[in-house]
Parts: C-alpha cells; structure tokens; sequence
C-alpha cells in the first residue's frame, strides 16, 4: 500500500487558484507576492464568465470539473478566487475533493477581518449580484456578533467594465461614482471590495472617497490568509533559488484574454487552453 505523503512532500506540490475568468489573477498576484516560492496552477473559466449572473448549480457544476484538473496537477491548496463560486460552490467543493487537498475561500478572511476591525460599525460592500444576492457576507459578519452593519450594493456593471479595460478614464469615474453615491453606501467607515475585478480600480474608488472611507483590497486579506494558513500547517514550500514556473489554463482562449491577463497578474503570462467539457 502506498504511503501518505509528508507534509514535506505537500509543501512541494503547488497551490490552485480558481475564478470565473480573468479576475482572479488578482489575487493569485496578491499570493504571489507574499509567497514567492510558491508555484501557482491558475484555473480561468472564460467560457462560462461572469459567474455573478449564473444560477448556484451551474456554478457548482464547473467548480467541480475544475477542481478535478487542479486535483490532477497534485494542487496541495485549491483556493476559490472567486466570490461567486466560493459562495455558490465552497461546501460543495470541500466535500468533493475530500482528503486530497485543502480548500480556501475569499469570503471567510474578508469577514474575519472585517469582525476584527470594523466592530461596532458601519461596513460597505460592493460585488456581483451573484455574491449580494446569495447574502453569504451580510450572514457570516452577523453570526460574528460583533455589531458590524454591513450594507451591500450590487455593482453588475463593473466587472465587464474591468474586463473590457475601461477603467482609470472619464466612462468607469462615472459608472463609479453612480454606484458609490447610492444611498445604501452613505455614512460608512469602509468598503469591501466583494470582486477580484476591483482592485484595479481601487485608486479611482479612494480618490472618490478621498480618504474618507477605508477601501478593502479583498486580494491583499486573503493573501495574507493563505500565508498564513501554509505556515500554520506546515505546507509553505521551501525556498529555492529559481523562481516557481507558474501555469495558467482557460477553458475558452482568446488573443484579447492573454492581454487582460498581462494587466490582472502584471507580467507576461502563457496561457494554456483546456475545455471542461470536450
């Protein structure tokens, strides 16, 4: 019988990182940075994008196939890079890929840091209508019990805006400044940015706000999360002298989805096209 691997052994493996599309390399930039010897397997499912207007079972039906690819490339760390799926799809995945690797969402270390720091006040949150509509935050913050009011705005607009790179310019400053200006938003102390479209346009969303509100770059919460979570259990990988080869699959390929990757990770990548379902 084989014998299970050591913990030195699944420090090795690589961690995998999922999203709907492009936008998830936010994040996987985010773990890149604090994680440097970390090798990434990126999972882009631009065939299906945006998750934020699909129904709970389509999106556990393609996190499920993209778990199997992750699984098949030994991933020691699936993480959810996604809001919508880790909300539609978190338990699911958990219980489906079992033993095999460890699951991570991008909901969980936002509302952690949220209950540590924002008790006792008023809290905003932008996203998809995907992740306001399924409530999970607004649920989660409340079951801290720690008096956080969290008013939640759905921003469908924006990540197809991100996506087609209309951000930093006059078009996302209006689209923008009509979402931040709705009432639900009024009088809050901070902003959750509930998308990993929307750290590239946190700079127009805090000249907004100029300094009046506290912008919540979610990719940054959970990559220190990850970190963390690695050290904790022994699976941070070693140092090497040679950077980690990272590897980036799409399940739809298009010239214009290499070209937002190079602005979501903020280097030059290869992508690799594989279909869920041939």
């Amino acid at each position: 019988m084989a014998s299970s691997p050591t913990s030195s052994d699944l420090s090795r493996r690589p961690i995998g990182v999922f999203d709907s599309g492009i936008g998830g390399l936010t994040v996987a930039r985010a773990v890149s940075r604090v994680l440097p010897h970390e090798q990434l397997v990126y999972f882009g499912d631009t065939a299906h994008l945006p998750y934020g207007d699909k129904s709970t079972a389509a999106i556990q039906a393609y996190s499920v196939k993209i778990c199997d690819l992750l699984l098949r490339q030994h991933c020691k760390v699936i993480l959810i890079a996604c809001n919508s799926a880790s909300a539609a799809a978190y338990e699911l995945v958990r219980e489906y890929v079992g033993s095999k690797a460890r699951v991570l969402n991008v909901i969980d270390p936002i509302v952690a840091h949220v209950g540590e720091a924002y008790a006792e006040r008023t809290v905003g949150l932008i996203g998809t209508k995907q992740t306001v509509n399924s409530n999970v935050y607004k649920k989660k913050i409340d079951d801290l019990d720690v008096g956080v009011e969290l008013r939640s705005l759905a921003t469908p607009l924006l990540a197809p805006m991100v996506e087609e790179g209309f951000f930093n310019n006059t078009i996302s400053e209006n689209i923008i400044s009509s979402y931040l200006a709705q009432p639900v938003l009024a009088d809050i102390e901070a902003l959750v940015l509930a998308c990993t479209h929307y750290p590239l346009i946190q700079d127009q969303i805090k000249a907004y706000y100029e300094g009046r509100v506290a912008v919540l770059d979610a990719s940054d919460v959970v990559a220190s999360h990850v970190k963390a979570y690695l050290e904790a259990n022994g699976l941070a990988a070693p140092a090497q002298a040679a950077p980690p080869r990272h590897q980036f699959y799409v399940s739809d390929f298009t010239r214009s989805f290499e070209e937002s990757t190079r602005i979501f990770f903020g280097q030059e990548v290869h992508l690799e096209h594989y279909p869920l379902w041939e």
